[in-house]
């Protein structure tokens, strides 16, 4: 299975770039990326601008035939074991599955149109550079419960 993780803007936090990397290598036999664009916000007073310039780089980096999840507040959420389920027919699907993660204004509407599932974490608020961890784990923990691994415990 391909997976790539993209996100507007990397965490400033080495501890956090670490850790993310540590959850998708765990992952055998999956080939994994991550990419992200800078995260140029043009000010509050420019939102539709930086929305604007962030779909033309995201866009580009996003294959037609890319499966695409956009983590989004107002999607679906499910449990892990919901989330394994769709990720073992996203691997039978063959196709690529590209995660999401938008800038601090969210994402264009037209990258909300061309998401194939929008997923919400939580209805709670995190901090920005923590939710490519959040997602790395997430897509590991729906790997073990795929698996049988006894990480997942609930």
């Amino acid at each position: 299975m391909r997976i790539r993780l993209l996100t507007v803007g990397k965490p400033r936090d080495p501890r956090l770039v670490t850790l993310t990397e540590e959850y998708l290598s765990r992952l055998p036999g999956w080939q994994w990326q991550w990419d992200w664009i800078k995260d140029e916000a043009h000010g509050d007073d420019a939102v539709e601008r930086t929305l604007r310039d962030e779909k033309e780089r995201l866009t580009s980096r996003i294959k037609p035939d890319d499966y695409l999840v956009l983590l989004d507040v107002e999607g679906q959420a499910v449990t892990s074991p919901q989330l394994a389920e769709r990720l073992a027919k996203w691997l039978q699907a063959g196709r690529r599955v590209t995660f999401l993660v938008g800038g601090s204004y969210g994402v264009h509407s037209d990258l909300q149109r061309r998401a194939d599932w929008r997923w919400s974490l939580s209805q709670l608020t995190f901090p920005h550079a923590l939710v490519p961890l959040l997602v790395s784990e997430q897509i590991y923990r729906a790997w073990t419960i795929m698996k049988g691994h006894p990480y997942h415990k609930a």
